[in-house]
């Protein structure tokens, strides 16, 4: 076997599958209750007389959850990403140097496209 051919079984890929289909179902779901909390918190804002401390404090929990749904809409990406790779037999194999990705780390991490040295590397760029 060489880097490029992922040892991993068919049993192992359908319990993959119905992992990722979970995360994607619960971070959908925590997508819709973050908008609408937080229209609901719009909604609230306008209709009440209130201090500018208290819309400071509106302003901060929005962008904290803001940060929150980017980072869960870059982790829907990879799902739909390593998802769309099991059906295309892929899965395992890192979309940047076609190298497998360890085990452990796909039980870890399930949608992972990369491997860590990769996805590190990838980190490190953007900074």
């Amino acid at each position: 076997m060489n880097s490029k051919t992922p040892a991993l079984d068919t049993s192992f890929i359908q319990k993959q599958r119905d992992r990722l289909n979970k995360l994607r179902q619960q971070l959908l779901s925590a997508t819709q209750r973050e908008e609408t909390e937080g229209n609901a918190i719009n909604a609230t804002s306008v209709a009440e007389a209130h201090e500018a401390e208290d819309d400071a404090q509106r302003l901060a929990l929005l962008e904290v959850d803001g940060a929150a749904g980017v980072r869960n809409q870059q982790r829907l990406t990879q799902i739909e990403r390593a998802l769309q790779k099991i059906t295309d037999g892929t899965y395992g194999l890192s979309d940047l140097s076609g190298n497998a990705i360890p085990r452990n780390r796909l039980e870890a991490i399930p949608e992972s496209i990369y491997t860590l040295a990769e996805s590190q590397a990838l980190e490190t760029k953007k900074r």
